[in-house]
């Protein structure tokens, strides 16, 4: 079968190619996203991508090549549209399965041979839309990883005074490293006090305030003390109806606030310069 389907590639070879260059010019055009890709760059890109399918059906590789699979890889990682992959293999496909439609006279052959190529490029298709779902998950991995890292800084604003502005709700993934990065903080800038500011947290319900409790009690261990602020009428009654416990915990309205209350505890006080 594999050599019968290098008969028909290879036979019409000159027409597959020159039809799916002429076919992916058009598609180029209907695609926005490779409207700002140079003429020459997107020629050379095609003449590329359709030596490698050639190849590898002459070639009759059971396994993807490494330079179609590189060729693959390149594309998504430059940020191409997956489309752009996916619409060539397409018509690679109808253009191939079209050809041995016309070159095969016999029935048999034909059904036979069209459903060996049909295979060979469903295999094809199969590998690029794991690497590209699996390219994909990771970089949502390491983009959530880090904007988690920017979203619980410990900042140090005084000396032995450091300040941790939240932002958004808070989950049990979110919580944890906010402990993480206030125990590590507070040991690295050796504050004496830390000021938890979640004046932009939309929403403190019981699960929030023990994550909070928790981080702070954390920090009494440590030596130091920790100072929620930012707490606006609606969240304050919101931890009344809940009956949320804050006594050991102390509180301020505002971040200036709580700076003026950290400076007292480190027995410091901002003077005016004459």
């Amino acid at each position: 079968m594999y050599s019968t389907i290098n008969e028909v590639i290879k036979h019409n070879r000159s027409f597959i190619e020159e039809e799916w260059q002429s076919q992916m010019l058009q598609f180029r055009e209907d695609e926005r996203e490779l409207n700002s890709v140079t003429n020459e760059v997107y020629k050379n890109s095609n003449t590329e991508f359709i030596d490698n399918l050639l190849k590898h059906v002459i070639d009759g590789q059971e396994e993807i090549s490494s330079d179609l699979q590189d060729f693959f890889e390149r594309t998504v990682q430059i940020g191409w549209p997956l489309s752009y992959v996916t619409k060539g293999l397409q018509l690679f496909r109808r253009i191939g399965l079209k050809t041995i439609v016309n070159e095969k006279e016999n029935i048999d052959d034909v059904m036979d041979t069209f459903e060996f190529f049909d295979r060979t490029i469903d295999t094809l298709y199969e590998k690029i839309v794991t690497y590209s779902t699996q390219n994909w998950k990771d970089t949502i991995s390491v983009q959530k990883k880090a904007l988690l890292e920017l979203s619980a800084p410990l900042i140090p604003v005084f000396e032995s005074i450091s300040v941790m502005p939240l932002i958004g709700t808070i989950d049990t993934e979110r919580a944890k490293l906010i402990m993480e990065n206030l125990l590590d903080g507070v040991i690295k800038n050796r504050s004496q006090v830390v000021l938890i500011d979640i004046t932009g947290v939309p929403v403190v319900d019981t699960m929030v305030a023990h994550h909070i409790i928790q981080a702070a009690e954390a920090v009494r261990l440590i030596g130091s003390k920790c100072i929620l602020v930012g707490i606006r009428p609606e969240i304050a009654q919101t931890i009344v109806n809940l009956g949320i416990d804050l006594s050991e915990f102390p509180t301020r309205s505002t971040l200036l606030k709580g700076i003026e209350a950290a400076l007292e505890l480190t027995n410091k006080k901002i003077e005016a310069l004459s």
